[in-house]
């Protein structure tokens, strides 16, 4: 690149960051522009943010009303601006997060007297992982605390945490000190908010006033629902009358028109909520209406698609015809074998079909002791009809005396007698007493179950299948069609994530209600249970992108949050919030990572300093979107005022809904795939009785022989690292023989892997 082509180069880098930064300061023009939103949030229950916001006013002489609660919007002359203050209680940690993700600026206000409780520092880390433009930190109450050493005490308190928590902070501010003061006021309103980036991918505003139409008026012509409208201006993208909102803890509601606001005299304050709306509509202007291409309210594809795709599919046998265990991609020892030819064993004479069991092909000797029994049957052939097997081809001749029969040259086919039932079951608790303390010890066995004698393990373990490798070996879907849930195959798939991403949020630039213009919106079909429900009305409006209210298999990259003092156990219930929405989910846990096979492996609990992939059935949210996770604890239960524990009466009543919620993990919405196949791994172990070189006969893993010719083409492995096979089952109490690639040790432990795969569960809505 030539020298003058560098210049032209930079010339145009310059030129459009000066649009850029022009476009983000004409929207907060003091004529028409939208006023700078600033959230004062409280982080001690003695704080007061409507006596934070006074004190910030009266730095530029203004003395207004504030309320305790609520929004208020303040014209201040000297910086030619206006700012809507949002003053937010002690303790209401969704109200917080929610003014959060709508402010230009965020004033955390601590006490100078007290140390930040439990719920200040959940509301700061919450609040950081949601994402917030800019914030500071200020004190109040310093100027009542008489002594100059605790002051000074409680002032290098307060520097030492704020430098631990946002090192970013130059200082610690002062709200009673008019100086300080003064400098939040110039940092307010000269400094250009830079924003948070998933939020800036959608159009959003804060609600400025929210009405209700008449009952009956709705759009769907019923009387439990009304229309509603909403005013507010512009923010972020162009707001597209064919894309569906979101109004926090309301839903997702279609737009009916989108009309001009009058923006002559911004109202000093705000009445949230009014009971009808009166509207002359023939002076609105219309500056949107939605067209065929808007967006519906399904979450789910329509049952006829799937349907016609359930025609054209070729399904599996089912599971209760099959001989065998899957094993990767196929089932072994499936062969029909019921029309194949009796055959015939050479056995010791008098041994009965239980003994018979324990003999492994013919005993080979010369005696004439032995008899020819049925492989099948366990009948005794007698009429020199049986069917020649490895050259006997010829009758017994049972007139013959009995002569003793020579050592057999198979020593590992001798006659072993299974031991009693009673004598079996306390070796058995004994084996898995000491196999639970071990675990206990090494925690090396995480997946290991353990089967009661009288179940069977081809029907309790009929959906679990065998793999060679859970990175490489391939995954046969077809055989989870029979459990797989109803609305699987209605879920949103998408095949290029990346390019679909790109796509819908390019489109929010084009069409639509520019930002910066102070609207109307009306939504249709709105509950009227809302209205006086005792839900709090919502404070912010966000666009959904294209598609997302769809429901697909989401899934999100967890970190265990390093306060939580314990494990997460997968399958638990938890409030997510991703970007503006909430929902109850119960994610299921597993490994991150690629694989080549897409196969991952199911995780019952998510460590502290592990991350893992949490996945469910959920609304759609395009775009790296960070997301917190919550649990509700369980607080002590309420005693009287006289006890020594529990929670008091008194003291009950002073709890907020926000006490009972903890962060327990904070993550990042992933592409959804609907084909990532979460595997869940059980392993079954038995001991090894008797070995003799690389020959070992393994017991307490099955307990019939039917199961072991079930599972016969799975794999073992030991703890050691030994691999082998099974050869041959023994007697009727499930042992086997197997052989392996080395000599095994006397104590180490034979295991088999299976695997299922499990559904993730679906969200269901978020109420307060």
């Amino acid at each position: 690149m030539s020298k003058f082509d560098r210049r032209n180069q930079a010339k145009q880098k310059r030129q459009n960051d000066r649009h850029v930064l022009q476009e983000q300061t004409t929207i907060f023009n003091p004529k028409i522009g939208a006023p700078r939103i600033v959230a004062v949030v409280p982080l001690h229950p003695t704080a007061s943010a409507a006596a934070a916001i006074a004190c910030i006013n009266e730095s530029c002489k203004i003395h207004d009303e504030i309320p305790a609660v609520g929004s208020t919007c303040i014209k201040i002359p000297s910086h030619r601006t206006s700012i809507r203050y949002i003053a937010l209680p002690s303790k209401d940690l969704f109200a917080t997060l929610d003014a959060c993700r709508v402010a230009d600026f965020v004033i955390f206000v601590l006490s100078a007297q007290e140390m930040l409780d439990d719920f200040g520092d959940l509301v700061l880390t919450a609040a950081k992982a949601q994402g917030i433009s800019h914030f500071m930190m200020a004190t109040q109450g310093s100027s009542v605390m008489g002594s100059q050493n605790r002051k000074r005490a409680a002032t290098e308190t307060l520097q030492v945490f704020m430098r631990q928590r946002f090192p970013e902070q130059d200082r610690l501010r002062y709200l009673d000190v008019t100086r300080d003061c003064a400098t939040i006021m110039q940092w307010i309103c000269s400094k250009t908010p830079k924003g948070v980036s998933w939020r800036d991918d959608r159009s959003w505003m804060f609600i400025e006033g929210l009405e209700w139409s008449k009952v009956g008026t709705a759009h769907n012509g019923k009387g439990d629902s009304a229309e509603v409208r909403v005013t507010g201006v512009v923010r972020g993208r162009n707001l597209n009358s064919n894309r569906l909102v979101h109004l926090g803890d309301w839903g997702d509601y279609q737009i009916d028109r989108i009309t001009a606001a009058s923006v002559e005299k911004i109202p000093e304050k705000i009445d949230r909520e009014k009971d009808s709306m009166e509207v002359d509509l023939s002076q609105e202007k219309i500056l949107d209406s939605p067209t065929n291409d808007q967006d519906d309210l399904a979450e789910l594809a329509p049952e006829e698609i799937t349907m016609e795709e359930a025609e054209t599919q070729v399904y599996s046998d089912a599971p209760s015809a099959r001989k065998g265990v899957l094993f990767d991609d196929h089932h072994y020892f499936d062969e029909d074998k019921e029309d194949e030819p009796e055959v015939s064993r050479r056995l010791p004479r008098g041994t009965s079909k239980y003994q018979s069991a324990w003999y492994l092909g013919d005993i080979s000797d010369s005696g004439s002791d032995m008899e020819d029994v049925d492989d099948i049957t366990g009948g005794i052939s007698i009429d020199g009809s049986t069917h020649p097997v490895e050259g006997w081809d010829g009758p017994v001749d049972y007139d013959q005396p009995m002569t003793e029969a020579g050592p057999s040259e198979y020593p590992q086919s001798e006659v072993f007698l299974d031991p009693s039932p009673e004598d079996e079951v306390e070796q058995i608790a004994a084996y898995r007493a000491q196999r639970r303390k071990e675990a206990d010890e090494n925690l090396e066995f995480p997946d290991e179950i353990e089967l009661h004698p009288n179940v069977l393990a081809r029907e309790r373990l009929a959906r679990y299948r065998g793999l060679k490798s859970l990175r490489t070996s391939h995954w046969e879907t077809e055989e989870d069609k029979f459990y797989e849930p109803e609305e699987w195959p209605r879920l949103l798939e998408i095949g290029n994530y990346k390019a679909a991403k790109n796509r819908f949020i390019k489109e929010a630039l084009v069409n639509g209600v520019k930002p910066g213009t102070r609207v109307h919106v009306y939504l249709r079909d709105v509950p009227v249970t809302l209205q006086n429900s005792g839900v709090s009305p919502p404070i912010s409006l966000f666009s959904l992108l294209r598609h997302e209210r769809k429901h697909a298999a989401v899934n999100y990259n967890i970190t265990l949050n390093s306060a939580y003092p314990t494990e997460l156990k997968s399958k638990e219930e938890l409030i997510v919030q991703c970007g503006p929405r909430r929902y109850i989910v119960n994610p299921l846990f597993s490994q991150a990572g690629d694989t080549p096979n897409d196969v991952h492996k199911f995780e019952r609990f998510l460590h502290p300093g592990r991350s893992a992939i949490a996945s469910f059935v959920g609304p759609l949210t395009w775009g790296p979107t960070p997301a917190l996770f919550f649990k509700r604890r369980a607080l002590p239960p309420l005693v009287n005022d006289d006890a020594n524990n529990g929670i008091s009466l008194s003291m009950a009543s002073s709890l907020s809904p926000s006490d009972d919620i903890a962060l327990v993990a904070t993550g990042t919405s992933l592409a959804p795939s609907a084909s990532r196949v979460i595997a869940k791994r059980i392993i079954l172990t038995g001991h090894p009785y008797k070995i003799h070189k690389k020959l070992v006969t393994v017991r307490y893993m099955f307990f019939n022989p039917d199961d072991v010719q079930w599972f016969k083409a799975l794999q073992l492995w030991t703890k050691r690292g030994r691999a082998g096979h099974m050869k041959e089952s023994l007697g009727t109490h499930g042992y086997f023989k197997a052989t392996f690639d080395a000599k095994v040790n006397p104590m180490d432990a034979v295991a088999i892997s299976l695997y299922k795969r499990v559904w993730p569960r679906s969200a269901r809505t978020f109420t307060q």
